[in-house]
């Protein structure tokens, strides 16, 4: 499949008119032809228009015509074959075996949200029949059912080329609502998005859908993500990246006629609690699996463990020697793009130079690459010190050695909200552990017990969110079935005929559908 540096708009490939860039190679530090070319407004407009135009044919069609087109969006994305991987690799410096596994995670999310249309709870059906005896009043024959809100701006994300990207999560959940989706492509990997592009605009044409339904914009900058927000044609956005970007596009969005929700996961730290009895119990075990958590992907992971919480003595200690000898062994290795590597060897400098931190293991930096860190502080000194609580996106963590278990749960307390927490705890640590929970279910989206954070599982039960900043919506998940969620709302249909009723909320129930029918669940 040939990369042409083009636009997908309305079905097909349009050359953007607003200037033109290349991709680069962040592991030969080289550019990638060919020339891509940037959308100019218009052509943003064009896109939004003609997905608005588009949303209420794609939104009409069954749960089973979008599961089909789900599938067909995953076997086009297979169809691509190793040109897919070997372009993936040279955009982003990653290695086959992980955007292997990055192909499989989104063919296999798509198909998850196909095995939820067709399974059929995603609409939340429920039904209250009318009681026309009822006194004082009658009651009314209400019938509910959830629907797509309308076109979804989907930003693609700097980490996952794939998974998080063009045909990732958020396209997924948006297409499965029932919404059109008009996607800004990542700059660090356009080459990736329009090949992945061009699978889904495929998969639109096989399943005989309006052109409109998709959408990719190509371009650098902030321009292009800002006006596609403010466009009164898209009604939600999906946005992973920085908490500054994130922020951006939620001004943008407050500041419209009709402002509209963004989903933004934007940064966490993910504390990592070492019990007691687990540490003494296991802390060189723990200290292992800790070090290749922080510098799986080179630290690249929104779960990455950046915080470290433990009782001062000679077991966190031995754990901060262990920690630190792992992560010396591990070479500095390139970064998804000059920035992020700018970024955080910016933030390991300016924590290396704190007065209340001391650093364990600190790498020699090259250019592009990022190269572990550990550094440690007292409970005291991060609780006085906000600027330690910040995000340093790569292979970096901080050990707070607390005085008393009571200081550690203010520090938890204190903390922003976070995608997770992790509870490294034996049985002995049981009452601790229950005393932090109340806390953390406050401040995280997911708890794990003796595991890592990094990996997240894509299925039903997954939540990949949190409070803010975390995300930009704390109610949502960007992971699991769950996503589709963001992309719905309710609409209630009072005494209206059969006839003019959604077939899921008609009384004969044709398609079998679970719903809840004068409040008990049911089939009928």
């Amino acid at each position: 499949m040939k990369i042409t540096g083009e636009a997908l708009i309305g079905g097909a490939a349009v050359r953007g008119n607003g200037g033109s860039f290349k991709a680069f190679d962040p592991s030969t530090r080289e550019q990638l032809e060919p020339d891509f070319h940037m959308v100019g407004a218009d052509q943003v407009d064009a896109a939004c228009r003609l997905a608005e135009a588009a949303f209420d044919t794609f939104r009409a069609t069954s749960d089973a015509q979008r599961a089909d087109f789900l599938e067909t969006i995953a076997q086009q994305v297979v169809e691509i074959g190793d040109e897919l991987i070997v372009r993936a690799m040279a955009e982003s410096g990653l290695p086959r075996a992980r955007l292997e596994g990055e192909r499989g995670r989104t063919v296999n999310q798509l198909k998850l949200f196909a095995e939820l249309l067709r399974e059929g709870s995603w609409a939340d059906i429920r039904i209250d029949s009318a009681l026309p005896e009822r006194q004082p009043l009658p009651r009314p024959d209400l019938r509910m059912r959830m629907i797509g809100v309308g076109p979804v701006a989907v930003f693609a994300a700097s980490n996952f080329p794939l998974a998080f990207s063009v045909a990732g999560g958020d396209t997924a959940s948006a297409l499965a609502a029932g919404c059109p989706v008009v996607l800004k492509a990542h700059s660090a990997h356009p080459g990736t998005s329009e090949l992945v592009a061009r699978a889904v605009v495929k998969a639109v044409r096989l399943c005989g859908l309006p052109p409109g339904v998709f959408a990719l914009l190509t371009g650098t900058g902030n321009g292009i993500g800002q006006g596609l927000v403010a466009h009164q044609s898209i009604k939600a956005v999906g946005f992973t990246g920085s908490r500054s970007g994130g922020q951006a596009l939620m001004a943008v969005a407050a500041a419209r006629p009709q402002p509209i929700p963004v989903y933004a996961e934007m940064s966490s730290i993910n504390p990592f609690f070492l019990l007691p009895n687990a540490l003494a119990a296991r802390g060189d075990q723990i200290a292992s699996g800790f070090a290749g958590s922080v510098t799986m992907g080179v630290g690249q992971f929104c779960t990455n463990p950046g915080l470290v919480l433990a009782l001062k003595g000679p077991e966190l200690d031995r754990f901060a020697f262990k920690a630190a000898e792992a992560l010396k062994g591990v070479a500095a290795c390139t970064m998804l793009t000059a920035g992020i590597a700018s970024s955080y060897q910016d933030g390991v400098h300016k924590l290396a130079g704190h007065g209340a931190v001391e650093a364990l293991a600190k790498g020699e930096h090259a250019e592009g690459k990022g190269a572990p860190a550990l550094f440690r502080t007292s409970g005291k000194d991060f609780l006085a010190e906000h600027a330690l609580h910040g995000e340093i996106f790569g292979p970096a963590s901080l050990i707070v050695a607390c005085d008393s278990f009571e200081q550690m749960r203010a520090i938890a307390e204190s903390l922003e909200g976070q995608l997770t927490a992790t509870l490294q705890m034996d049985e002995g640590d049981l009452e601790q552990a229950r005393a932090l929970l109340p806390v953390l279910e406050r401040k995280v989206g997911r708890i794990l017990a003796n595991g890592f954070p990094t990996g997240v599982e894509v299925s039903t039960a997954m939540v990949h969110g949190g409070p803010y900043p975390a995300t930009s919506d704390g109610r949502s998940s960007s992971v699991g079935t769950a996503a589709i969620q963001r992309f719905l709302r309710p609409v209630c249909y009072q005494n209206l005929a059969q006839a003019l009723l959604p077939e899921v909320l008609r009384d004969d129930n044709g398609q079998n559908t679970w719903r809840r029918r004068d409040g008990l669940l049911t089939q009928q």
